[in-house]
């Protein structure tokens, strides 16, 4: 359960921060050297690297506070690398494939994060089998790819750039973000039902007594049926 800012670790704190300032940094001398893109690609990436901190105004009602902060961690650093590193090689140099980088880790970072997600908005109903978590989390990460493309293509159409360099660089981007997503969604499958990892044998104890506890409950109930009947 992650608790609230203030309880943050200092050491991501200052992670964050670091990065935002370096990011505004990048925007300021894209601007100051004729790029408004890069400017305005800065801000709308900070206010992106805020989202964790956003949620947290809901208070307790957000569900933002079973999500691990570490998220947003690896968020910011995909931003960070995405931004200042993806669109400089782009705009400033001939290199041509970071975009698999990219991609890639956008698959890797929305399993991650659709997995665990999946589990929290269903857990009112109950616990959400692996195969559904791993399927939702499959399908989450694909839909950011497909959200992406979408912009990618209305930027090229609206303000004439050139994201989207024909058929084949759409289809990489979305083979590299579905490679990334599918090792995410197995790795973080077998970590959260304690077939890897360091806490293993802690978390298939803490899965056996969530079910015991659900055969129980399921029991109880079923008695309470038949007591009902048989008056």
């Amino acid at each position: 359960m992650t608790k609230a800012y203030g309880y943050l670790p200092k050491n991501q704190r200052i992670l964050w921060l670091a990065l935002r300032i370096i990011i505004l940094g990048w925007g300021v001398y894209g601007l100051f050297h004729g790029s408004v893109v890069e400017f305005l690609e800065a801000i709308f990436a900070i206010i992106f690297t805020h989202l964790w901190d956003f949620f947290q105004i809901f208070g307790k009602k957000s569900f933002i506070i079973e999500v691990e902060a570490s998220t947003q961690t690896m968020l910011t650093l995909f931003i960070f690398i995405a931004v200042c590193v993806g669109s400089t090689l782009n705009n400033r140099t001939t290199f041509e494939h970071f975009d698999i980088v990219t991609h890639f880790a956008s698959g890797v970072l929305s399993a991650w994060f659709g997995y665990d997600f999946a589990n929290i908005i269903y857990r009112k109903r109950g616990d959400l089998g692996p195969a559904m978590s791993s399927l939702f989390s499959l399908a989450f990460a694909l839909s950011i790819a497909v959200g992406w493309e979408i912009y990618e293509f209305s930027m090229d159409k609206l303000y004439g750039m050139t994201l989207q360099k024909g058929n084949t660089d759409t289809m990489v981007d979305f083979i590299s973000c579905a490679v990334g997503a599918v090792i995410t969604m197995l790795f973080v499958a077998f970590l959260r039902n304690g077939i890897i990892g360091k806490n293993k044998e802690k978390v298939k104890e803490e899965r056996r007594f969530e079910n015991e506890k659900r055969l129980l409950k399921d029991k109880l109930y079923l008695d309470y049926i038949n007591s009902k009947e048989e008056k």
